[in-house]
């Protein structure tokens, strides 16, 4: 058991990571969380408590304590860094191989999203293994030769980088601070930051990150106090981490201001995370008969409570100056099948097309050959200008029952689409990690 800073790890998982898991880097990670874990406690209880409404008949609506801050006009978050201004394209994927990274680096996309969260099935050698490999490619020293020996480099400039960290759901048992489990946010967040945060700012970058599975701007508050924590530790500029959250939970719609007001000199903007999205409402509501979602294939984003979503987040971002970023494409372009590559890529054109006419300011992919067809979406509307934020859509009013009204959504719900949601899921439990690609799509 090898223990520094009251860190305790079993030697086992510390050794093949040693050069991660300095004594240096132990440390903060144990001041963070001698921080923070009681107030990490609070909003999970919270999450569990709101939860539980719900299940009890509570729908959502816009919360009477951030009114003070939705009708005040005259805030903004701070521009974004340089490097974060054109966001047109962002390419997502998981840190711990390091083929992957590198394809990603090389895509052509203006922002690499290293997925420490859905991308990646939460091992322990997976987490350090993304931390080893953001290090490198940040250094420049990032390479890889498959066993055909062929090499694969970082060609030219790095793009800038988000990390998007596991959610503060997540436990990381291999790490414990004074006996307690520490929070596998925590862990992502602060190796990145030591060993990174610096070399980033060197670069004319900096700490950037995407923050997922926020519920409410009490886990925006949480990080903000995390951000202002971490730059005075690795003595930082005030406002260097900068951070972009998903509204993926169905309660983070309802306090979209909250949260970007919440994250202060921090906040850069809000991205559309519909399928977690979703997934939420699902949740939320999963007792209650009348409310049973329609089959997936029909959740397209023409239904009016999305539409809704949609539009009140551009709405949010361009009236603070954040920027507004579109949904995930998980199309996966079929290279062997000419036909399927042609569905895929032309499913992924109309709907980025539709979101840059829409109003947003950028969209991810997670496959490199879907970049220059999101390139090509946001060329027109764009044309040299870097970002639409200056330029807000017609100013809609959106109510709490737009984006939920409580009634059931009209759709079919079938046995295919059962049966195809139960293959997803078994699918990737047999695999062993959290997102699995099937009929040319990730799920």
């Amino acid at each position: 058991m090898a223990s520094h800073a009251n860190c305790a790890l079993e030697n086992r998982v510390t050794d093949p990571f040693v050069d991660v898991l300095t004594p240096a880097a132990l440390q903060f990670i144990a001041a963070l969380h001698r921080e923070f874990a009681p107030a990490r406690q609070q909003v999970l209880q919270g999450r569990k408590a709101a939860a539980e409404l719900r299940l009890q008949g509570d729908g959502f609506e816009f919360p009477d304590a951030g009114i003070s801050i939705r009708e005040d006009l005259a805030w903004r978050v701070p521009p974004a860094p340089p490097d974060l201004q054109d966001r047109r394209v962002e390419i997502a994927s998981p840190a711990d191989n390091r083929k992957v990274v590198i394809n990603a680096l090389n895509a052509g996309a203006q922002v690499w999203i290293a997925d420490l969260e859905d991308a990646m099935s939460p091992t322990w050698n997976n987490a350090m293994s993304s931390q080893r490999n953001l290090r490198d490619a940040i250094h420049g020293t990032l390479a890889y030769e498959d066993t055909q020996g062929k090499r694969y480099q970082v060609q030219g400039d790095i793009p800038a980088i988000m990390v998007r960290p596991r959610g503060w759901h997540l436990p990381e048992k291999h790490l414990h601070v004074d006996g307690q489990e520490t929070s596998a946010s925590l862990v992502d967040f602060g190796l990145y930051m030591f060993h990174c945060a610096k070399a980033q700012l060197d670069r004319g970058s900096g700490p950037y990150f995407y923050l997922p599975k926020l519920e409410s701007q009490a886990d925006a508050r949480l990080w903000h106090n995390i951000f202002n924590f971490a730059e005075h530790q690795l003595s930082l500029p005030q406002g260097s981490i900068r951070a972009t959250v998903i509204i993926e939970h169905i309660g983070a719609a309802f306090q979209m201001q909250e949260i970007l007001h919440a994250l202060g000199p921090h906040a850069t903007g809000l991205t559309a995370g519909r399928w977690d999205y979703l997934f939420s409402i699902a949740r939320a509501f999963r007792l209650q008969a009348d409310l049973v979602l329609p089959d997936r294939a029909e959740l397209t984003m023409d239904r009016p409570f999305l539409q809704a979503y949609t539009r009140l987040l551009i709405q949010t971002c361009h009236q603070r100056g954040a920027h507004a970023i579109g949904g995930v494409a998980t199309q996966i372009p079929d290279r062997h099948d000419e036909a399927a590559r042609t569905r895929a890529v032309t499913a992924v054109r109309l709907d980025k097309e539709h979101e840059a006419q829409e109003g947003f300011d950028g969209t991810w992919v997670i496959h490199p050959d879907l970049v220059p067809v999101c390139h090509a979406a946001w060329a027109p509307v764009l044309a040299d200008r870097p970002n639409q934020i200056n330029q807000s859509p017609a100013a809609i009013t959106i109510h709490a029952t737009d984006l939920w009204n409580g009634q059931a959504i009209p759709g079919h719900v079938t046995e295919p689409g059962l049966r195809a949601s139960i293959a997803v899921s078994v699918s990737i439990w047999m695999a062993g990690c959290v997102a699995t690609a099937r009929s040319n799509c990730l799920d």
